[in-house]
């Protein structure tokens, strides 16, 4: 029994236990089921960080491919760092396989899968990147052909383009020049500063050009304008600054192919930054195309704006460097707008002004010129006002010569009154007629011995002189066999003639600035040009009709002028000689004032050829007229140096020498001419009424007209003796360097541009007029041309005139709100700089412009450097009158201008 009960409470044990160990099993069974699900989804952590960036980066790359070669907008995606412990969702559904192996299996597996992933995504990014690149060419083609029909368009106009660009070129290299020479000037000794510092300029300006290109140049461009035109086809604009989409299409790609140089030059400097910068440069690629397929133009521009950022922002340094040039540049731009004109010829100093006496105070003279109604410069600047003059004079008309009105209400013609000026009270806006059949005129040298009849049809002198050898009529043509009532047979021997009388008159070289009163048809002046010496010819427009005219229709120089009641415009002790061939001018009348007008004109130590019938012929007027003639020379110190006879020509001449010293004048017992008063300015000339006394000779060495100046040629460039440093040239420096500055820099506008760059064919240029000179510099520059020029000083700015005559020039002294003494149809060529700019507070610019289509031959030329503003003025104004402008050309508010007159006449009078 107790057996039997111990056996039984022995299995009641054993199932217990085994029950025990079959719910651990089963839990153990149940965790390790879980585990294995939960493995699944874990990936090592080195493998899973290194993985998961490589998929976004190369899913980042795949998709930004994609969108590019796409047309839709991509979407934003968010690019964030894997977490050190990330946090997944368990994936409901099928258990993978893997999910029951080792874990070692399970490591191996997922590597697997990761590189195949990375392998898989690397494929489509080289897929895409490939198709992108083929998207960029296929793109590229249809704008490489627009390139090329561009180019070929270009090339269309490449020879009429060059010169413009070449004319720019030397506009703003002449810019550089000044400013970087007037900086020299203002820092004096800190020259080689700013040499170094010109060069630190060049290195910096690498990066600033970067950025102009950049950005378009729009701050240099919006104040450059350009515009070329050809006579043979309509006006072709060709402005740096462009608007409209296709030419802000043009600008883009010329600034990326100028960036891409850029690139390059500055690849040295970028090679540390490459890695940096890859991404940022695709990026840019990308969006240069997007924005030439004009889509994502919002996006792109953010994002330019962020690459301008970036790219200004590399380095401090840079910033630094730009800022300065930027500060160097705008200091540039004010001196050059406060010194004058890009040209390189600065604006007139101040301080020059107490300086220099101008012809308006010398003369005290001066008129005031009424202007016109403002609307009548509007009207006609549309070209809706210009009429033909309703002159009785015709072609001919010379408003201040052929006043009707004013010479009417003349009390008294007994000095030639009414010869001399008597200009309109409101300056005529009228245009002047053409002859019929008018030509343009013959070349030089053909031209002095023959010119169109029609251009000056006029018999009378030919008539009444044609025995004498003035002027003839044959054919179509007026012929001048080279001589005159004195030289029959030829000014050159009658020229000979002189100076074999006397040899000191050494023409070319001691001799060179002539004086030929009542010159006739001017053929002495046409023909001293073979003795290297030019004459100023004056004649009345009287009854020898038109023999101005036939004078600078000849290409000789000449005005139209009467010694009469008024000095003659021109400074004091300047002519080295003064001539006079058998001119009927009564000399020893009135106490010999005009005689006296002609000392005053004349240099001391000057001589006056006389060769007029009384000093050869013995009629009784003949002969009463030279004792006369002899007394008051006598009473003038003036020496009779020799008379002579021509035995071929049948003529004589005496010649006489002005005084260099002033003891004759000490010595006299009678002072008849009386001596000038010491407040009487001899320079004076602008309606300055004639006196019949003389002024004294200069003594003082450093006086003008105390010396002779040196011989022909080496005279033009040497600056007068008389002009000391301690004078303050017209702009700005000590006199004698501002002749030289002045020199220099016409030199190389003239060699540099107007020889060849400004559309002038100088073969049929002759007659040149500066209408601003000031010393003369732009005449000089035209030295070895076959021309002469007429210098004009204007009588309210400083009186330089003398100084133009010392250097072997001629001029005039003139008023442009006035009509100039000239026929019409006289000048092949104006010059004027920076004359405009200073008449308009004065007077108005249409008469202006009138007058020099007055004076200026159909086919001459006319060329202007002025303010931005005026150039435009003028341009309308020429345009309105029918004249092809050839150029124009602004910067920094300057410009200079090109144009050629036309045949085109008004049909209406008013």
């Amino acid at each position: 029994m107790a057996f039997g009960k111990g056996r039984a409470n022995k299995r009641s044990s054993s199932t217990s236990y085994g029950s025990t160990i079959t719910m651990v099993v089963f839990v153990a069974l149940c965790v390790i089921g879980v585990w294995m699900l939960s493995s699944n989804s874990i990936i090592p952590p080195q493998i899973s960080q290194a993985n998961t960036r490589t998929a976004i980066s190369e899913t980042e790359r795949a998709d930004v491919s994609a969108s590019s070669n796409g047309n839709d907008e991509p979407e934003p995606t968010r690019q964030e760092e894997p977490d050190e412990h990330p946090t997944f969702e368990d994936n409901p559904g099928k258990l993978p396989d893997d999910a029951i192996k080792s874990e070692y299996e399970q490591q191996k597996s997922a590597k697997e899968k990761s590189e195949k992933t990375s392998s898989k995504l690397r494929d489509e990014g080289g897929r895409q990147s490939q198709n992108q690149e083929t998207q960029q060419e296929n793109e590229k083609i249809p704008e490489e052909k627009e390139k090329d029909n561009a180019k070929d368009n270009k090339t269309m106009q490449e020879s009429d383009e060059g010169q413009v660009k070449q004319v720019v070129k030397e506009f703003e290299k002449e810019q550089k020049e000044q400013r970087d020479e007037d900086s020299g000037a203002q820092s004096g000794n800190n020259k080689g500063t700013q040499e170094q510092e010109h060069e630190q300029e060049q290195e910096q300006g690498q990066g600033k050009e970067l950025q102009d290109v950049e950005q378009g140049k729009k701050d240099q461009d919006s104040n450059a304008e350009v515009t070329y035109t050809d006579k043979t086809k309509e006006e072709q604009p060709m402005e740096v600054e462009q608007s409209g989409t296709s030419e802000n299409s043009k600008n883009e790609e010329n600034g990326q192919q100028q960036q891409q140089q850029q690139d390059d030059q500055n690849s040295g400097k970028e090679e540390n930054m490459e890695n940096n910068t890859t991404s940022e440069e695709n990026e840019k690629e990308q969006k240069s195309t997007k924005d030439e397929n004009g889509q994502q133009e919002e996006q792109s521009t953010t994002e330019d704006e962020s690459g301008s950022k970036e790219e200004q922002n590399t380095t401090k340094e840079d910033n630094a460097e730009q800022q300065q040039e930027e500060q160097k540049d705008e200091k540039r731009q004010e001196s050059s707008e406060a010194n004058g004109f890009g040209s390189g010829i600065p604006k007139e100093s101040a301080e020059s002004q107490k300086s220099w006496k101008s012809q308006a105070t010398e003369s005290k003279d001066e008129k005031q010129r009424q202007t016109s109604e403002s609307n009548t410069i509007e009207s006609i600047m549309v070209g809706k006002a210009w009429e033909l003059c309703n002159e009785t004079a015709g072609y001919d008309y010379i408003p201040c010569l052929d006043n009707e009105a004013a010479i009417k209400k003349l009390t008294s013609r007994r000095h030639f009154e009414h010869r001399e000026r008597h200009c309109p009270e409101d300056p005529p806006t009228c245009l002047v007629s053409l002859p019929d059949g008018y030509k343009e005129s013959i070349k030089w040298p053909e031209s002095r011995d023959k010119i169109w009849y029609h251009n000056v049809p006029h018999t009378k002198l030919a008539e009444v002189k044609g025995h004498q050898n003035w002027v003839k009529v044959t054919g179509e043509f007026l012929t001048f066999p080279g001589g005159g009532t004195q030289f029959i047979h030829g000014a050159l021997h009658y020229i000979d003639f002189l100076q074999q009388a006397l040899k000191n008159i050494a023409w070319g070289k001691r001799t060179r600035v002539v004086l030929d009163v009542g010159c006739g048809v001017a053929s002495f002046g046409g023909f001293l040009f073979e003795r290297d010496v030019i004459a100023m010819s004056l004649a009345p427009k009287d009854e020898h009709e038109a023999q101005v005219q036939f004078a600078l229709e000849r290409k000789i120089p000449a005005i139209s002028a009467v010694m009469g009641s008024k000095r003659l415009p021109f400074p004091s002790r300047v002519f080295d000689l003064i001539h006079c061939a058998r001119c009927r001018v009564p000399w020893h009348n009135e106490g010999g004032m005009l005689l006296l007008e002609l000392n005053r004109m004349l240099r001391p130590g000057g001589y006056f050829v006389w060769s007029a019938t009384p000093v050869y012929q013995k009629l009784e007027e003949d002969v009463q007229i030279w004792k006369e003639m002899s007394a008051l020379t006598k009473s003038m110190c003036w020496e009779l140096v020799t008379i002579n006879k021509d035995k071929l020509n049948g003529i004589g001449a005496a010649i006489y020498q002005k005084p260099t010293t002033n003891e004759c004048y000490e010595k006299r017992k009678r002072n008849r001419p009386p001596m000038c008063k010491s407040n009487d300015d001899a320079n004076a000339a602008w309606y300055v009424p004639l006196q019949a006394c003389m002024h004294k000779v200069p003594t003082n060495v450093v006086e003008r007209g105390s010396k002779w100046p040196v011989n022909w040629p080496r005279r033009l460039q040497t600056p007068p003796y008389w002009l000391n440093s301690s004078q303050m040239g017209i702009y700005g420096k000590p006199a004698p360097r501002d002749f030289t500055t002045d020199y220099e820099h016409w030199k190389h506008v003239v060699s540099k541009v107007y020889m060849n760059e400004i559309g002038i064919s100088w073969s049929n240029v002759r007659n040149v007029m500066d209408m601003r000179a000031v010393y003369g510099g732009f005449a000089a520059a035209l030295k070895d041309l076959q021309v002469w020029v007429m210098n004009v000083v204007n009588i309210n700015a400083p009186d330089t005139l003398p100084i133009i005559y010392e250097r072997g020039l001629f001029g005039i002294y003139h008023d442009w709100c006035e009509s100039f003494s000239t026929y019409p149809r006289s000048y092949d060529l104006l010059h004027a700089d920076h004359l405009f700019s200073k008449l308009r507070p004065r007077c108005n610019l249409v008469p202006v412009m009138a007058e020099v289509d007055r004076i200026v031959r159909p086919g001459g030329k006319l060329i202007v450097r002025d303010e931005a503003n005026v150039i435009r003025e003028i341009e309308n104004m020429l345009k309105s009158l029918h004249w092809d402008v050839h150029l124009t050309f602004s910067k920094h508010q300057e410009g200079i201008l090109s144009a050629q007159k036309g045949f085109w006449r008004p049909d209406t009078s008013p």
